[in-house]
């Protein structure tokens, strides 16, 4: 987000140090700064990233600002203003044709394209313009965060995870969000290898190899975080060794880059069991053997710790009953994400676990799904329930279902429900 000036505990507003926060707000003394980012292997800078500031009020960094905006409903016009300010400017100074250019991007906040969007158009244009989704608060922001990615794919412009490492919610939303760019987080990059962040450092390495994403390091201030950046698999970086963040010059050049191509995004699918309908594997099985698959996921998602997101179509409420409530809510207890999908499922449906209500004519209430996803995990069970004969039992509901680990598919599904929460 900010390389090795970012300050994520700035005072909260109302602490008596918030004079002007109104102001900084709505853009009123705001002044964009760039970071240069290099190539690890030349050295040369090969783009900036913009980053807000408020000199006339330097006490004021953006996680203050943001969060007055957000207590005031502003969140989307800050950030529109921050973006647009920093394209222009890079358009004003002269900036090279083909320079990276980082602009971050608030989680909750809309997204307006480059169709309403002159500046956004133009520096998309002359730029490799890439969209930096900060890491505050991405999970309580999906359908807007979602959203927000569709159309910057649908614009052709690029998007970075920022901070990914600094919170466990941003490793479970890597496959989700499929990021052309993952930013290592300062804390990482200046860590010494090995201890609590072993899992975060695979994670990323995993990540890169299975969809050959560009990594940049944060925070790079001295050889031992260069060598520690090359052993993460960053090919570019920022940081205090190559520059501090400060005024962009006129007509700054920047050395030649190319980004790697970006995979084709298929549309979303309408629900889990849609992905895998013409899987040669689909079973069918009575009710009891598909609870004792899923009490074999639950363990697994219980050992996988806290980087990995948990997905349930219950179908209806009658089956969502309290032992399995119970089982779920301590799930969300080391999970980032625990959600549960089915008609007449309550939003609070218990502590730390969220709910999404169904309409009863969705076709996801025909369907029984538990999906397990973060960077080391990923196992699923997928099935949708068959017209039962009157009369018949409980334990004699049969299904059509596929258990798979296949990474492509539960990314696919678990989008299918996301895309559903309100």
């Amino acid at each position: 987000m900010t390389g090795s000036t970012a300050n994520d505990h700035a005072p909260c507003p109302g602490d008596g140090r918030d004079a002007g926060l109104d102001d900084a707000v709505t853009g009123t003394g705001l002044a964009p700064v760039y970071q240069p980012i290099v190539s690890l292997a030349s050295g040369l800078p090969i783009g900036f990233e913009a980053l807000a500031r408020w000199p006339g009020q330097p006490h004021l960094e953006p996680p203050t600002v943001f969060a007055r905006a957000a207590a005031t409903d502003r969140v989307s016009q800050l950030d529109r203003i921050c973006i647009d300010r920093a394209v222009d400017h890079a358009l004003q100074s002269g900036l090279t044709e083909g320079a990276l250019l980082c602009v971050n991007s608030e989680p909750g906040s809309d997204y307006t394209g480059r169709a309403d969007s002159e500046i956004l158009d133009r520096g998309n244009d002359k730029f490799e313009l890439l969209f930096e989704l900060t890491e505050r608060n991405l999970l309580e922001h999906l359908p807007t965060l979602l959203r927000k990615v569709d159309a910057l794919r649908a614009d052709g412009i690029a998007i970075a995870m920022d901070d990914v490492g600094a919170q466990p919610g941003s490793l479970a939303l890597l496959d989700v969000i499929c990021p052309d760019v993952i930013k290592i987080a300062m804390n990482v990059v200046q860590s010494k290898p090995g201890g609590d962040l072993n899992r975060t450092e695979a994670a990323i390495l995993a990540h890169r190899e299975r969809r050959n994403t560009v990594i940049i390091a944060e925070g790079i201030e001295t050889d031992r975080h260069l060598a520690h950046a090359l052993e993460l698999g960053a090919s570019l970086g920022q940081g205090y060794l190559y520059g501090r963040p400060g005024p962009l010059q006129p007509h700054t050049q920047t050395a030649p880059w190319s980004p790697p191509d970006r995979p084709t995004r298929k549309g979303a699918a309408a629900s889990p069991f849609d992905v895998v309908s013409t899987n040669p594997g689909i079973r069918a099985a009575r009710k009891p053997v598909l609870t004792a698959i899923s009490r074999q996921l639950e363990e697994q998602a219980l050992r996988a710790g806290d980087t990995t997101m948990v997905l349930i179509a219950a179908q209806h409420r009658r089956y969502f009953d309290e032992a399995t409530r119970d089982r779920y809510a301590a799930l969300a207890e080391i999970s980032p994400l625990v959600m549960v999908f089915g008609q007449g499922i309550a939003a609070d449906v218990a502590p730390g676990l969220r709910g999404v209500n169904l309409p009863a004519a969705d076709p996801l209430c025909a369907e029984w799904a538990v999906l397990i996803l973060g960077p080391h995990t990923a196992a699923a069970l997928i099935a949708r329930e068959r017209r039962a004969p009157r009369g018949g039992s409980e334990p004699d509901r049969r299904f059509d279902y596929v258990v798979t680990h296949d990474r492509m598919i539960i990314t696919a599904a678990a989008r299918a429900l996301l895309n559903r929460v309100p």
